[in-house]
C-alpha cells in the first residue's frame, strides 16, 4: 500500500494547482530568461512564444501531427494549432494536388 502524503491544511491550494493554473507568470519568467540570453549574445531579443513557435514548427518538419503539436504545447481547441499547418511552403506545396484544368 503507497503512503499518503502529508495532509495539508489548505486543500484550495492542491487544488488550484492541479486544475490548469495560467501560465502567464510561467511564460513571462522564460522570456526574461530568453531576452537576457539574447543581450548577451548580442542578437535581436525574442521571447517565449519564438520559442513555442519555433518547437511547433520543428516538430511538424520531424514528422510531427497537429494533434501532438497541440498536446505539447497545450492548446485546447485544434483550430488553435492549425497556424502551425501554413509555416511550412515546402512541405505543404508537396501535397498539393494541381487545380483541375490548370490555373485558375
Amino acid at each position: 500500500m503507497a503512503a499518503a502524503g502529508p495532509a495539508s491544511v489548505c486543500k484550495q491550494l492542491g487544488v488550484r494547482a492541479c486544475s490548469g493554473a495560467s501560465s502567464r507568470p510561467l511564460a513571462g519568467g522564460v522570456s526574461a530568461i530568453v531576452r537576457r540570453a539574447c543581450e548577451r549574445a548580442g542578437i535581436a531579443p525574442v521571447g517565449a512564444h519564438r520559442l513555442r513557435h519555433s518547437a511547433a514548427t520543428a516538430m511538424l518538419r520531424a514528422g510531427g501531427s497537429l494533434d501532438e503539436v497541440g498536446q505539447v504545447l497545450r492548446h485546447q481547441r485544434r483550430e488553435t494549432t492549425q497556424i502551425y499547418a501554413k509555416v511550412d511552403q515546402r512541405t505543404l506545396a508537396a501535397v498539393i494536388r494541381p487545380w483541375p484544368g490548370g490555373r485558375p
